[in-house]
């Protein structure tokens, strides 16, 4: 059985008998299914009304210890994005009662944001189906592939410099 990756390949080697193209095979196969991913993930968060942007934000807070509250600071940090950026997404999540902004009292040119009760309910349905859309989506690998290719990617992320400063 070939894939598209297949075709494109022997076409380069067809068209090109020098060129050595096998990290296409590795490449393009890791952008196809970034497409499907995030083509599958778009789809269950819009069934609750959710985007990628938003499930990111609404998700940090509620992976960190209660109240689930953060900086913005540190949400554009899981998030890496720019201020701005994060500035808009908590607008718009402020303004469907997701969040809440309060003024820190110990330093009032800051704040922090925390998930709201309807906030929590939501993150905790689109997870669910997060997780198993991912599920569903690995159904193909054992466990056992699942780790290896875990390891693998995280493996390759490392050495482009891809790496947890946090640690």
């Amino acid at each position: 059985m070939t894939d598209h990756v297949d075709r494109v390949l022997a076409q380069w080697a067809e068209q090109a008998p020098d060129l050595d193209a096998s990290p296409m095979a590795v490449v393009g196969r890791v952008k196809r299914l970034a497409h499907i991913i995030e083509t599958e993930l778009r789809a269950a968060y819009k069934s609750h009304d959710l985007d990628a942007a938003a499930f990111d934000v609404l998700a940090t807070l509620r992976r960190s210890p209660p109240p689930h509250r953060l900086t913005p600071a540190a949400l554009m940090h899981s998030s890496m994005v720019t201020s701005g950026a994060i500035s808009q997404r908590l607008d718009r999540l402020e303004e469907r009662g997701l969040i809440t902004r309060t003024r820190r009292t110990h330093d009032a040119r800051s704040f922090d944001v925390t998930l709201t009760e309807a906030g929590l309910e939501l993150v905790d349905k689109a997870l669910l189906d997060n997780v198993a859309t991912q599920n569903r989506l690995l159904a193909g690998l054992t466990r056992t592939q699942r780790d290896r290719m875990a390891k693998d990617l995280r493996g390759l992320l490392e050495s482009l410099g891809d790496i947890d400063r946090m640690r």
